[in-house]
């Protein structure tokens, strides 16, 4: 009889390591796909930031272009605008009709009248007029020295 409650004991132990077996793989199963879960979550906002990136990357690559290609016309500018203050003053050495036009837009920045145009640069009224009228569809800017 000794032997038999052995048994059963050991039956008893054996069902309960068995039932732990089983908790155990059944906490196991839902552990993986909770794992499975967080991967796949962590792969959609990597992949999500991966494209986030490209994007980002493009653009910065198009305003780079952008940049490039503005600097590149500015420098052509520059190049183009250089000698136009040289050339302006052999113009105005050249020409003693363009002085007067020169200095009747001076005046015209400082304040002058048509009247006082006529009198100071030798133009007729109609000259002077145009080159007022001129003057204030500039905006008012002054003229280059």
């Amino acid at each position: 009889m000794g032997h038999g409650i052995a048994l059963i004991v050991l039956a008893g132990v054996c069902l309960a390591l068995i039932m732990t077996c089983v908790w155990l793989a059944t906490r196991l199963q839902r552990l993986n796909k909770s794992m499975e879960y967080q991967f796949r979550q962590h792969a959609e906002r990597h992949l999500k930031r991966d494209q986030s990136m490209q994007e980002l990357t493009r653009r910065v690559d198009t305003y780079i272009g952008v940049c490039v290609k503005m600097g590149d016309e500015l420098q052509a500018l520059q190049q183009l605008a250089a000698p136009l203050p040289e050339r302006l003053s052999k113009l105005e050495q050249s020409d003693p009709a363009m002085i007067s036009y020169i200095q009747a837009s001076r005046l015209v920045t400082l304040g002058a009248s048509v009247e006082d145009l006529t009198q100071s640069c030798g133009l007729t009224k109609g000259e002077a007029e145009l080159v007022s009228k001129l003057h204030k569809a500039r905006g008012a800017t002054p003229p280059a020295n």
